[in-house]
């Protein structure tokens, strides 16, 4: 207790303590409190944050503003709430020895402890809070290791972390190559728990890393996302969605729907609404705010788009609009549709990751949930109908983590988010992720 200084009575409170911290000593209202005031000072410099984020990323800044760092902002919030909100189970157990004994069991929930986090060019300021939130809100002590395109926003946020009262070593950023640095971090003996957002190989080698010392591991990998349209859908809205879904951040989404499976009796509308809305884009920089089509992250990314669209040419694939690189002051390919495309060519089956969309009839329903399917991938799909039968039926059958019905790529702190099949193991958001970050312990009394 400390005394007032008007007398020598012990006040009624007790002195706060300087820094309460955000570890595993720390209480849960401290942690919720601080990582409150870490969400309001991001909040605060949101311009700032996202000027950098696309100044070194090439998204539009109007995306930039709209969602990266709003639903930044928002994910922050609604993890920083669940810091006082993390709770176990009491048990009614029968343990029969020794005779007359009584018991009471229950569990509870530890921070895992030192977690890595390794962030993808894409997204670099809100997957890095998706991966730190939830980390900081159990108790945990983080390394976020950003791409080498995009570390700004990550090392922004770390010194707005400070300044918010999350104690020097509790966040970490540490920059460099994935091989000479994450590789190092993940194959580390004291990190418990690596979480990494990337592409599928990457990501195999990360687990199989994680595995020789029994560090726990999540994995978000690649994509290559089916988009249903069927014959009851509103087309105008199907193609709205589809630019949505698949051009957003230009095609650089791991969610982002690629193959569009479009009912024969519609397809052709589809075709040309699509191509009409597409080529009327403008394209421009970042931060241009006239402009919806921007350049992609680097040479070498626009380079493997290029030779994507040209693969697909080759394959016999009809290039309906785009295709082409432009020249300028960046990395900037056309947004494409390509027609006459089967499920077997390559840009049916493999992930471009960037602004190409590749269209499919199809006249059997059973048939076409076949072919979204069959592919390695299940990171998300969508569903567009106006038929609450059909919706409810088919939605079980489609093999993804996640199902929109007449919306894609569409996500939200409280909905789990993580992929199937090749697309990865564990789930971002809500109530799994903060289980992902806490090691259950039992805990058994006799009495």
């Amino acid at each position: 207790m400390r005394r007032c200084k008007s007398s020598s009575r012990p006040c009624s409170r007790p002195t706060p303590r300087s820094n309460p911290g955000c570890g595993r000593a720390s209480r849960p209202a401290d942690r919720e409190r601080i990582l409150l005031n870490f969400t309001r000072l991001v909040e605060a410099h949101a311009e700032e944050l996202a000027q950098l984020e696309t100044l070194s990323q090439g998204k539009s800044i109007n995306m930039a503003r709209a969602l990266d760092l709003n639903a930044t902002v928002e994910f922050m919030r609604y993890m920083s709430g669940w810091a006082t909100k993390i709770e176990g189970q009491t048990f009614d157990v029968s343990i029969p020895l020794p005779p007359g004994a009584k018991f009471t069991a229950f569990t509870k929930r530890e921070p895992v402890g030192v977690v890595v986090g390794i962030v993808p060019w894409n997204f670099p300021l809100l997957i890095a809070a998706w991966k730190l939130m939830p980390a900081l809100a159990t108790g945990c002590t983080v390394i976020i290791k950003p791409a080498m395109e995009t570390p700004l926003t990550a090392m922004r946020l770390a010194e707005l972390a400070l300044e918010a009262g999350i104690p020097a070593g509790v966040f970490n950023v540490v920059t460099g190559g994935g091989v000479s640095v994450g590789g190092v971090l993940t194959a580390h003996p004291l990190v418990s728990k690596v979480s990494f957002t990337g592409s599928t190989a990457v990501g195999k080698s990360v687990g199989v890393a994680c595995m020789a010392n029994m560090t726990r591991f999540a994995l978000e990998l690649g994509g290559k996302n089916p988009m249903i349209v069927l014959a009851d859908a509103d087309i105008d809205k199907a193609i709205q969605g589809a630019i949505l879904g698949g051009l957003l951040n230009n095609g650089q989404v791991c969610a982002a729907a690629s193959r569009f499976y479009v009912h024969r009796s519609v397809h052709d509308r589809f075709v040309e609404g699509l191509a009409a809305a597409v080529s009327a884009m403008p394209i421009g920089a970042g931060m241009n705010c006239n402009a919806a089509i921007n350049p992609l992250v680097s040479r070498k990314q626009q380079q493997g788009v290029l030779k994507h669209i040209e693969l697909a040419r080759q394959e016999g694939a009809q290039v309906v609009c785009g295709g082409e690189l432009l020249e300028g002051e960046g990395f900037y390919v056309q947004p494409t549709i390509l027609a006459d495309i089967n499920h077997g060519m390559t840009v049916s089956r493999e992930e471009v990751f960037g602004p190409v969309l590749g269209i499919m009839p199809f006249d059997d329903e059973d048939a076409v949930i076949a072919l979204a399917n069959d592919n390695r991938y299940g990171l998300a799909a969508s569903l567009w109908t106006n038929d609450l039968g059909k919706a409810m039926n088919l939605v079980p059958r489609i093999e993804a983590g996640t199902v929109w019905v007449n919306a894609h790529v569409l996500l939200d702190p409280a909905m789990p988010f993580g992929g199937v099949k090749q697309s990865g193991m564990g789930r971002e958001f809500g109530r799994a992720v903060i289980e992902a970050y806490t090691e259950l312990k039992s805990v058994c009394i006799a009495h």
